[in-house]
């Protein structure tokens, strides 16, 4: 892949039933890695959001059909494929996302596009049988059941900094064929993806306002989508915290909650070493462990600790750090400063809690070294709270419920994989450990689009992936007819 273009700073007004719309104010969007002006994003608020809202509900006045939604939706996919380095560069420029991991991503949402299309045309209902009534009751004889599934009303979706495209496309897609109209707030720290995607919605052929996206003053923004009874339903991807904060508040309509992990990694006394190791360096600092489903522990069967160790900080110390928009770079930074300094602070105390520092744990410029750390006690900070970094706290077990145990010592549950020879094994860990997903011998950040994505506990309440979602998105009906 080329080295990235150099982008000049745009100004990126909201969109709002097909149009620009600039407030007056703006939000600088900064380069994680360099700290200059990127771009500079309108900033939203409630009055915009309404405004919104009023468009997305105007647009569904006019259903689209649902051999057209598949249609549109094959057409974005196509353009994404299209303008792939385009969305790379913007997510280089906007969150330091490594040019190869960019086109990654965008491919990635071309998929996911390409799956909502085929589940547009499959929402099917389901013939209900019917009992034949006790001769006191009128009789069922004469009658047919069975259920469609109609659109819910307004999205609101609300996605991170992370994944600027594919998460906003996991969202998006997925609406659009339920036949849903969207009110899209993506991260204010990045908000290119969304702003780009809704141009190439626009392109091709999608009416105005089934795709609004505004960004701004999140507080402002989500407050009025939940607050407004004309969103059916928010789906959100981002922190626990304050994604049960707009659940309460929203409540009684649903919002459907992705949120964090603190993902363990349990590697079995006849799992294979170097495999675990390549699987979880790739996980842990790849995008710079900025992943909910990032490797963040690994634990690790006593007699196997400290050769995994050993490999592990040979690998985190031939990681690529530095500029995003250089084809060789495997690493940049954390999105900002802020984010920084608090993982900093994380490493540092779980070390003055009696973790060993193997390797990293400093800064090189904007990034954070790919850090190890050995033998942290059971409350260090980071093995309980999400990191969002390139770290991976190691511990050792004796006995595989043990390691188990520790897996679940956790308000989390998203992810967890397992390295083991034996089948016995791993189903004994898939049935034991309380995560959304028990991934065997492989990462654990591994996902493929399609497939049923979330998380237990506090890391979520429903599943993504186009069909699960859409199922989400849609409302059940039940018609009897007499014949």
């Amino acid at each position: 892949m080329s080295a990235a273009p150099t982008l000049q700073p745009v100004d990126r007004p909201l969109v709002v039933d097909g149009r620009p719309v600039v407030t007056g104010a703006w939000l600088d969007v900064c380069s994680p890695y360099s700290g200059v002006v990127v771009s500079r994003l309108a900033r939203g608020d409630a009055e915009v959001t309404r405004a919104a809202i009023d468009a997305a509900e105007r647009a569904m006045r006019t259903p689209l059909p649902n051999g057209e939604r598949r249609a549109l939706l094959e057409r974005i996919a196509a353009a994404l494929d299209e303008r792939r380095d385009e969305f790379a560069a913007v997510l280089c420029a906007e969150v330091a996302k490594p040019l190869r991991a960019g086109a990654i991503e965008c491919n990635r949402a071309a998929g996911t596009f390409r799956a909502a299309a085929e589940e547009s045309v499959r929402l099917a209902g389901e013939v209900v049988p019917l009992l034949d009534e006790a001769p006191a009751r009128p009789s069922a004889r004469a009658k047919v059941a069975f259920t469609l599934r109609k659109p819910v009303g307004v999205v609101g979706a609300i996605t991170p900094f992370n994944f600027p495209l594919n998460l906003v496309a996991h969202k998006v897609a997925p609406a659009l064929a339920a036949g849903c109209a969207v009110v899209l707030k993506p991260a204010e720290k990045a908000p290119g993806a969304a702003m780009l995607l809704a141009e190439v919605a626009a392109e091709a052929g999608l009416p105005p306002g089934w795709l609004n996206v505004i960004s701004g003053e999140p507080s402002e923004i989500a407050d009025q989508l939940a607050d407004d009874p004309r969103v059916a339903l928010i789906t959100f991807t981002g922190s626990a915290a304050i994604g049960h904060e707009l659940a309460r508040r929203a409540s009684p309509k649903p919002v459907m909650l992705e949120l964090g992990n603190v993902t363990p990694v349990i590697v079995a006394a006849d799992g294979d070493v170097d495999r675990a190791v390549e699987a979880v360096a790739t996980s842990a600092f790849g995008f710079a462990g900025q992943t909910c489903i990032s490797a963040q522990r690994a634990i690790v069967h006593e007699t196997l600790v400290e050769r995994f160790v050993g490999k592990l900080v040979r690998r985190a110390e031939q990681v690529a750090v530095g500029n995003p928009a250089d084809p060789q770079t495997e690493m940049g930074p954390l999105v900002s400063v802020a984010a920084t300094e608090r993982l900093l602070r994380a490493i540092d105390a779980t070390v003055e809690a009696g973790a060993s520092l193997a390797t990293g744990g400093r800064r090189i410029g904007r990034c954070v070294l790919p850090t190890v750390l050995v033998g942290a006690p059971s409350e260090s900070p980071l093995l309980r709270q999400e990191a969002f970094g390139p770290v991976v706290v190691v511990t050792s077990y004796t006995q595989l419920d043990e390691a188990i145990a520790s897996a679940n010592a956790s308000e989390f549950g998203l992810q967890a994989a397992i390295f083991t020879a034996a089948s016995a094994t791993a189903m004994r860990a898939a049935r034991g450990l309380s995560f959304g997903a028990v991934i065997v011998n492989d990462t654990p950040s591994f996902r493929q689009d399609h497939m049923p994505y979330g998380g237990v506990k506090h890391s979520g309440n429903t599943r993504e992936g186009p069909a699960h979602a859409i199922r989400e998105m849609t409302d059940e009906c039940l018609v009897v007819l007499d014949a």
